[in-house]
């Protein structure tokens, strides 16, 4: 059964700060966290939504993400964070999949809706209503729904239930990721599952203290570092080169800080050794949306021996690393990563069918190449769906990134497939970079890193990568833009 932990802390240690909003700059002990939960679940009754109700909030980041969240747990119903950045179009397409009780925001929906909407400046909390009855929320309950962000296709409704997300609060706290006095900070979208699960919820359910800001900024961060006494937080790479590239980085005190975690996409060898030449622990974690988010762990003494490592499968996670037949391959070998247990969402709303192509034998079929070393460390080779075939050879975009990388003046580099008459494929690379670089200086720096077919064959330098709303690089754009250049 779900574990009602604000109302345990609100009893055990009432007033220890729990929230800092720093949007509103209101504190929040966990005793105010519980009382104004109370108030929404009352709120949400009075308005008459109840199990299995879907409550959807479309806003940019505030405290009634987080409020919303529980309150919603309180009645029974499913919250649907969704992103504020959406293309009406699109938009009302997920609503008409979602099919919500309630709308609440800041942001007007589209026109033509038939269900019920309620700005968030007319919700009035201070009204005496009866208080929402008591809700056991069961392990199999879905209490949230967040889209993925649609970048290969038409976005997915990927249901957590209560069990899923619990499991994900263990194999983070159990496996000694965070600790009660630890403070962190949340400043990613609440529509991406890493605003909940890494790691506000898992902290919240130790009694830690998390930090809230509207939205990403290198300094405002860099200056929370120190200013709130951060002690561990998490961000996406891109997020990580902007504060390595800010001038405020090199003087920042780092001293607070037991551990910086990147997700969401593969980290460069020149990222990590950035924040490693401060003397800051910098690793990679890894999980999915639909799994997780925290599957792998990669202990911090090992951060420095195993850089570009996820780490090894934490407690709940069980691995298989298949090829095409979905037979097992053996050390140092490439294959698609499968993941099972009970982290495995529930399904994607209303495309069952789907998602049970995505299972096999209980494990879920993540699309990640993946190699693990012969101590059992798991290393990302890239997605699936990125790999091409080149005069008949595989090539792996990430293993070709990851070499750019090296390059002394990349910052940042994709290689995307575009077509080609003689070799069937060929690799389109875009760059960010501190200097003018030319394709053939860079095929000549790769010569000794990289056989000759995974050589990029066209090459562009930008001044910034295009980025999905998450912060992630947005792939679809680059290939678009390859396809054109070439005329494909």
């Amino acid at each position: 059964m779900w574990r009602d932990f604000i109302r345990e802390f609100a009893e055990t240690q009432p007033d220890k700060l729990a929230i800092v909003d720093r949007i509103t700059s209101r504190p929040y002990s966990y005793r105010a966290l519980r009382e104004s939960i109370e108030s929404w679940a009352a709120w949400l009754h009075h308005r008459g939504i109840g199990r299995g109700d879907r409550v959807v909030y479309l806003a940019t980041n505030s405290m009634e993400h987080i409020l919303l969240f529980f309150a919603c747990a309180r009645v029974g119903a499913i919250l649907v964070s969704l992103n504020h950045r959406l293309p009406m179009l699109e938009l009302a397409g997920i609503l008409e999949l979602v099919e919500p009780q309630l709308f609440l925001g800041n942001i007007p929906p589209p026109l033509g809706q038939t269900f019920v909407y309620q700005s968030l400046a007319s919700v009035d909390l201070t009204l005496p209503l009866e208080a929402a009855p008591a809700h056991d929320v069961r392990l199999e309950d879905p209490m949230m729904m967040l889209f993925t962000s649609g970048s290969t296709g038409t976005p997915k409704g990927v249901l957590f239930h209560a069990g899923m997300i619990m499991a994900n609060i263990r194999n983070t706290i159990d496996t000694g990721v965070l600790f009660t006095d630890d403070i962190s900070v949340v400043n990613t979208p609440f529509f991406h599952t890493g605003a909940y699960h890494v790691f506000l919820l898992p902290l919240l359910s130790i009694g830690g203290t998390l930090i809230l800001f509207d939205r990403f900024d290198p300094g405002d961060l860099l200056a929370a570092v120190e200013r709130e006494r951060l002690t561990i937080f998490w961000a996406v790479p891109t997020m990580f080169q902007m504060l390595l590239d800010h001038p405020a980085f090199a003087t920042t005190d780092f001293s607070r800080i037991r551990v910086l975690l990147s997700g969401g996409a593969p980290l460069s060898l020149s990222l990590i050794q950035g924040y490693h030449q401060r003397g800051v622990a910098f690793k990679q974690g890894f999980g999915l949306t639909e799994v997780g988010p925290n599957c792998f762990l990669l202990d911090t003494a090992d951060c420095w021996r195993f850089p570009e490592s996820i780490g090894k499968p934490m407690p709940l996670s069980r691995t298989r690393v298949v090829d095409e037949a979905g037979n097992e391959v053996g050390p140092d070998q490439t294959g698609e990563l499968w993941l099972a247990g009970p982290h495995v969402c529930l399904g994607y709303w209303r495309r069952e069918a789907l998602f049970r192509e995505m299972m096999h034998d209980g494990f879920f079929a993540t699309g990640d190449l993946v190699k693990r070393n012969r101590e059992g460390y798991f290393f990302v080779v890239g997605r699936k769906k990125d790999m091409y075939i080149s005069g008949g050879e595989n090539v792996y975009p990430g293993e070709v990134e990851r070499q750019l990388l090296t390059h002394p003046a990349i910052t940042q580099a994709v290689v995307v497939a575009v077509a080609d008459g003689k070799w069937g494929e060929v690799g389109y690379a875009y760059v960010v970079a501190t200097e003018e670089v030319t394709l053939p200086a860079l095929q000549a720096f790769l010569r000794e890193r990289l056989v000759r077919f995974k050589h990029p064959h066209y090459m562009e330098r930008l001044p910034a990568m295009p980025l999905l709303a998450n912060g992630k690089i947005d792939r679809v754009t680059l290939k678009g833009m390859a396809a054109a250049a070439v005329g494909v």
